[in-house]
């Protein structure tokens, strides 16, 4: 593994760790008997979550930026490969930063510190929106490592079918000497 893809499946992998540990709130706000105790669960875990310590809000963030930039990276040989593993990773992953900033920071807000005029249900609304989002994002984040593991693949067969081919070429070399 170079170092580009661990630039890329890091950052995919750390967020997908931080997915499966809200998806065990978001299941039960999306899927499950809305209850107060679920509801309440959902806004005690995403207080929780917001009010974090500036210092982890920056890792996150951080985090972004480095799988952002070793896509990028990777994007520089501009090969085949490069066109249709990374730039569709890349596409992939712009699209969930876009779902992160775009709804799960705005729905993170509303559940959290509320305007004066938002009802319990607005924030209930919002609650479960943001858990929908995130199981967009998490679906974003394994389709990336499916097209990262499908390049692996392909580079595998390419090599194989490829030496193949040299040594049928020189096989066929040597008979007609």
């Amino acid at each position: 593994m170079t170092f580009k893809q661990a630039a890329v499946l890091a950052p995919v992998s750390f967020f997908l760790g931080i997915m499966f540990i809200c998806f065990n709130v978001d299941h039960k706000l999306l899927w499950g008997d809305l209850t107060d105790a679920v509801i309440a669960d959902g806004f005690s875990f995403y207080t929780t979550f917001f009010n974090s310590p500036p210092a982890i809000k920056a890792l996150l963030h951080g985090m972004i930026g480095v799988g952002v930039l070793g896509l990028a990276a990777k994007l520089n040989q501009w090969d085949d490969s490069a066109l249709f593993f990374d730039g569709s990773s890349l596409g992939v992953y712009i699209f969930a930063i876009a779902v992160y900033v775009a709804v799960i920071v705005p729905t993170l807000k509303t559940v959290v510190d509320p305007l004066a005029d938002e009802t319990l249900a607005d924030r209930i609304e919002a609650v479960r929106v943001l858990s929908a989002a995130n199981v967009i994002v998490t679906i974003c984040l394994g389709l990336i490592l499916a097209l990262q593991a499908g390049q692996v693949y392909a580079k595998r067969v390419d090599d194989r079918e490829r030496a193949k081919a040299e040594a049928e070429i020189k096989a066929s070399g040597k008979k007609d000497q």
